[in-house]
């Protein structure tokens, strides 16, 4: 029978899931498992060696935040892409005598769910598919519907003033205060018939959509938000409501989830076609949060809209660095 401390490292060692503690100087100390699914290394070509010479610099600019994070006394939890595979990982604080000395992690590969993903990718994008349709047609609603009954309505109580004028003056000021009560309604099912409709962008053109966004952004959010459209950019029907969609869904991802004080919106053209940046000064996240459950709607809605029209979406963020949405024509 192996000692105690001997069959640990056994059971770690030869455990379908890999492990691995990091000290506080930055140097792999043990590692368990293969972890080369998660670093592109065996475990004997990392052990002892500082996180920033054993790996690439891709993958140290990933995993030096993490690891920082667990000896700040974080436990970081996250879903890992590699290459085709998935991971579910766990970085934590590894206390000694209270202390926090390593940051601890335990991965193990969730390739088997990725079908289930996929089902409920195809299912939140199907939902989002039948969501626009309804939005469409709401939108139409309130627009040639309500709105023009109230255009009408205003007009009757024009006539009906003037038919009032010398005969009950007091009657005429009682129907100009109805049609004031009247056009701010009228205001109101006219913005919100915008606001519903995703082909906005269409009727009204980019820049001017993008200038009722951000009045209304601009409405709730203290900070600077600024906007520059190449004003000599020519887009496509089929790829301008996109643009303007995942516009909205960055915009929006950073008033409500940032704590940003600055927004920048640029919609430039590039050698390949049209490009869209949002760029937030935020807190920014993990991006092995975007393969985790906290994804959100809003990101699969950009998701949506980039394969609609043909983009390729990138995504950059760290922690207190900001994020920034990348839209861009697919070559």
């Amino acid at each position: 029978m192996p000692e105690n401390g001997n069959l640990a490292d056994l059971l770690l060692d030869q455990s379908p899931s890999c492990s691995w503690a990091v000290r506080a100087d930055g140097v792999f100390h043990q590692l368990y498992g293969d972890c080369s699914g998660i670093f592109g290394k065996p475990c004997a070509e990392l052990a002892g060696r500082p996180v920033t010479a054993a790996l690439d610099s891709k993958r140290a600019r990933i995993w030096i935040p993490r690891f920082s994070r667990a000896l700040r006394g974080e436990t970081v939890s996250l879903r890992q892409q590699s290459g085709d595979s998935f991971w579910n990982v766990s970085v934590f604080p590894v206390r000694v005598d209270g202390e926090i000395r390593y940051a601890g992690a335990l991965a193990r590969e969730a390739s088997d769910w990725s079908k289930a993903e996929q089902d409920l990718r195809h299912t939140v994008l199907s939902a989002l598919k039948s969501q626009e349709f309804e939005r469409k047609m709401a939108s139409k609603f309130l627009h040639d519907t309500v709105g023009q009954n109230l255009t009408a309505l205003g007009l009757q109580l024009d006539l009906a003033r003037m038919d009032f004028a010398l005969a009950a003056p007091e009657a005429c000021r009682r129907i100009e205060e109805v049609q004031k009560v009247l056009e701010t309604i009228m205001e109101d099912v006219r913005a919100y018939s915008y606001q519903l409709n995703p082909s906005t962008v269409e009727r009204a053109g980019l820049r001017p959509a993008f200038d009722r966004l951000l009045g209304r952004v601009r409405e709730r959010f203290a900070g600077n938000v600024r906007l520059n459209v190449d004003p000599s950019l020519k887009l496509d029907p089929a790829i301008a409501p996109a643009i303007f969609q995942i516009a909205q869904e960055a915009i929006e991802n950073a008033v409500r989830h940032a704590g940003c004080s600055a927004i920048e919106i640029a919609v430039k053209s590039t050698r390949n076609g049209p490009s869209l940046e949002v760029r937030d000064n935020g807190c920014g996240f993990d991006a092995g949060d975007l393969l985790s459950g906290r994804r959100g709607l809003g990101m699969l809605s950009m998701e949506h809209y980039a394969a609609q029209a043909g983009l390729s979406l990138s995504i950059v963020s760290g922690r207190d660095t900001g994020t920034t949405v990348r839209a861009v024509q697919m070559e």
